[in-house]
């Protein structure tokens, strides 16, 4: 029989394989160990509150005990989770979405230029970081989770395949139309902020 010291070496794939076996709350502890940080991190940049994205952690580690025979290693663990995380939060998003825009105010001291990059990808890619945040508030939960799997998590087209389970041409399609929903409300932003006529 292995011991918990054991397992503290083996891959995330191998432990979720163990605790599914056993159901081992310990085992389960040092999967916790290693990711809740990751997880706390994704809840924070949902919530905007401490307290909020500890509770949205605690829920999601909860949820995945439970759901956690339904990972299938298609994809990464740690991939996997990201996506099980992103769920979780745009359904907290929804319930919560009135109180949200209520409280959503823009910190001036992150508004920051992004660098210029490839022409074609200028009016993506060039938006203020505080106007790009209030973009992303703004349009539907599953686009802003799909646009954070790729830009802000860096997954590849192959992996948003596995995370999303839909084809190539699907991601990139819900790609596309995600970044033209965010370009508009974007635009619409600094429309109203600079009192521009359209």
């Amino acid at each position: 029989m292995e011991t918990n010291k054991d397992f503290k070496e083996v891959s995330d794939e191998e432990l979720v394989t163990a605790i599914v076996r056993t159901n081992d709350t310990l085992l389960f502890e040092i999967l916790y160990d290693r990711h809740s940080k990751m997880v706390y991190n994704k809840c924070l940049g949902f919530s905007k509150n401490e307290d909020e994205a500890k509770d949205l952690t605690q829920d999601v580690f909860l949820k995945l005990f439970v759901k956690l025979s339904t990972f299938k290693g298609t994809a990464k663990f740690s991939t996997w989770l990201y996506a099980f995380t992103y769920n979780h939060c745009v359904n907290y998003v929804n319930r919560d979405v009135h109180k949200k825009m209520e409280k959503k105010s823009v910190d001036p001291s992150i508004v920051e230029d992004e660098s210029e990059d490839e022409q074609n990808e200028y009016s993506f890619l060039q938006m203020r970081v505080d106007k790009l945040k209030s973009a992303l508030e703004l349009i539907s939960p599953d686009d802003k989770m799909i646009l954070l799997l790729k830009y802000q998590d860096f997954l590849t087209i192959k992996e948003l395949e596995s995370v999303l389970d839909i084809g190539e041409s699907a991601v990139k399609m819900r790609l596309k139309r995600a970044k033209e929903k965010l370009i508009a409300v974007y635009a619409d932003i600094n429309q109203i902020n600079h009192g521009e006529s359209v």
